[in-house]
């Protein structure tokens, strides 16, 4: 049976030929095309046919000719559409890795990002191969080339390694194009998480990334002046490969929660940035940005400064919701509005928009509400996050840990994953949620500091019901690898007992336990056996994120063989366990 998911498209029950939910937007000469991330085709703006796909598309790119579109179609084993633009005919497709999410087209090599299988495909267009696979860090979802061609530098949306450092960080991974291997990494500053997009100037000198910065390290008590979450762009040198600096987009009394596309002006005058949370379009003056930070103040960096932006920079409001999509020219922004699926075209200098199209009319169910409400950061006191500024637009992790007041204070836990969070009561990481839907109301109130009617708390529990498991990459043409099933023999052994309290389906007995990790500051030593489903996309590790992998799960923090009675096992053995952990 075919597989076709994306993961954007988080809710399995959503009506795939009513939502269009553009994701991506491509130019050529003679038409605008706009993927849709919730349906089997790519639409045109300008009303004419749609062009159907073999699945939804994340990303879409035109030839330089306009003579052919790529339409890269996620899946544990995606494919790249070649479509020919006069026909709408797919003539081929080209295999790619774990879920495809963007393209970059450079002459007659093609780069495709994989989110899960963590890396890129460089396809060679003559032969229809693969030429390469680059290793990026961790969910990449955005790649840019320089100028030349020779740098290629791609967006990691999620930290990696521990939560409990010092320093924790997305970045941005460096790869040469010429010898087809890493050329460095990028750091961002503390607390950088949910890169979502990147874009080059013209002549490839600068490059923009959209991202969060998280103050994970204080307690979240308030949201007041970023308190707890901004949102940022960052500025790289493409050529020192090097970041020139950091600014935050809000304002010190309103936040631009979720910014999401990003796009130079075909002068490089301009630099455009959407807030899919708040559901607007900043318009910097990218010259005088380059100057300020030139000139900045060593003894406070600009992401610290909310006035930073201050001259430099219009907001205006858009009339549709989850601008995730855009493409630029000197004058305007044309933008594809996710949830309310509507095109819009704003002029960049006095914020006049229009509806251009409207992708969809149907009612939206109460899964897709419940969505849009989760990603809706305007919903927020002064609109500084959504729920999805933690666990991500799909309801996952963002590797961070936070301070939050359920279980007192200065005792941080690490975010958890909402899969079948309805379904493996009770909630939080000492369960002192009793459910789910306390969790989510509870979430309301103290994190996003708002009162809401129960109905939006209600799609929210629908919405999250609806997701679904997305398969491992470790797994083998949909089933468990050699090593994965010798460690699934040690998971059910008696010896080791991980069954006991992970057993088969959820992977969990619903009990808390102490394993042996408590902190002084922890009001009790037992914590909430979390579901095994999904581990591989979950990490870090234990309540507190100091296992940056399962295998340090083992060898770290199973001294006692609270974690599963595991001493006595081999090496080998210890890695065939993980691999069947993370095949879940």
């Amino acid at each position: 049976m075919r597989l076709i998911y994306l993961t954007l498209l988080t809710a399995a029950s959503l009506n795939a030929q009513a939502y269009c939910s553009p994701s991506a937007i491509a130019t050529s000469l003679s038409a605008t095309y706009i993927a849709c991330a919730t349906s089997p085709r790519i639409e045109r703006l300008d009303r004419s046919q749609p062009i159907p796909t073999a699945g939804p598309v994340s990303h879409i790119l035109a030839s330089a000719d306009g003579r052919l579109l790529y339409a890269a179609l996620p899946a544990p084993l995606s494919r790249v559409a070649v479509i020919d633009t006069g026909t709408g005919k797919t003539i081929r497709t080209l295999p790619a890795g774990h879920t495809a999410v963007f393209l970059v087209l450079r002459e007659n090599r093609l780069y495709v990002v994989n989110q899960f299988s963590n890396d890129v495909s460089v396809l060679d267009l003559q032969s229809g191969k693969e030429a390469a696979r680059l290793k990026a860090i961790r969910e990449p979802l955005g790649a840019a080339l320089s100028h030349d061609g020779r740098t290629l530098l791609v967006i990691n949306s999620v930290p990696a390694g521990r939560a409990d450092a010092e320093y924790i960080a997305a970045s941005v991974s460096v790869f040469d194009t010429q010898q087809l291997r890493p050329a460095g990494v990028i750091e961002l500053p503390n607390g950088s998480s949910e890169l979502r997009a990147i874009a080059v100037t013209p002549d490839g000198a600068y490059a923009a990334v959209t991202h969060l910065v998280a103050r994970y390290y204080l307690p979240t008590t308030q949201l007041d002046r970023g308190w707890m979450e901004t949102n940022a762009l960052s500025i790289i040198d493409v050529r020192n490969r090097t970041l020139a600096g950091t600014v935050l987009l809000d304002a010190p009394d309103r936040g631009a929660a979720n910014p999401w596309a990003v796009q130079f002006s075909p002068d490089a005058r301009l630099l455009a940035v959407t807030h899919a949370g708040t559901h607007e379009l900043s318009v910097i003056d990218f010259a005088g940005l380059l100057s300020k930070l030139q000139f900045q103040r060593t003894d406070r960096k600009p992401w610290d400064d909310m006035s930073f932006l201050a001259g430099l920079r219009l907001r205006w409001p858009l009339q549709g919701n989850g601008p995730r999509a855009m493409t630029l020219t000197s004058t305007a922004a044309v933008i594809g509005n996710y949830f309310s699926d509507t095109m819009e075209q704003v002029e960049l200098l006095t914020g006049k928009s229009t509806v251009a199209r409207r992708l969809s009319t149907a009612p939206p169910t109460v899964i897709r509400n419940g969505e849009r409400i989760f990603n809706d950061g305007s919903l927020c006191f002064q609109g500084w996050q959504s729920c999805a500024s933690c666990h991500t637009p799909d309801a996952r992790v963002d590797g961070l840990n936070w301070d939050l007041m359920n279980d007192g204070l200065g005792n941080p836990k690490n975010v958890k994953s909402l899969l079948l969070a309805h379904r493996t009561p009770p909630a939080m990481s000492h369960g002192v949620r009793g459910s789910a839907e306390l969790a989510v109301r509870a979430g309301i109130r103290y994190i996003l500091f708002t009162e809401r009617p129960e109905a939006e708390a209600m799609a929210i529990d629908e919405f999250l019901k609806a997701l679904r498991p997305i398969p491992s990459p470790l797994l083998v043409n949909g089933s468990l690898s050699p090593s994965a099933r010798r460690g699934k023999a040690l998971f059910f052994d008696s010896k080791t007992a991980c069954a006991t309290c992970h057993p088969a389906g959820l992977y969990t007995d619903l009990k808390t336990y102490d394993v042996g990790t408590r902190s002084s500051t922890d009001p009790s030593g037992e914590f909430d056996t979390p579901t095994l489903v999904e581990i591989w996309r979950t990490g870090p590790y234990l309540h507190n994120g100091s296992a940056a992998t399962m295998l340090d799960v083992f060898t770290l923090f199973n001294k006692q063989d609270k974690h599963g009675k595991t001493s006595h096992l081999t090496e080998a053995q210890l890695h065939d366990l993980v691999e069947f952990l993370m095949s879940l």
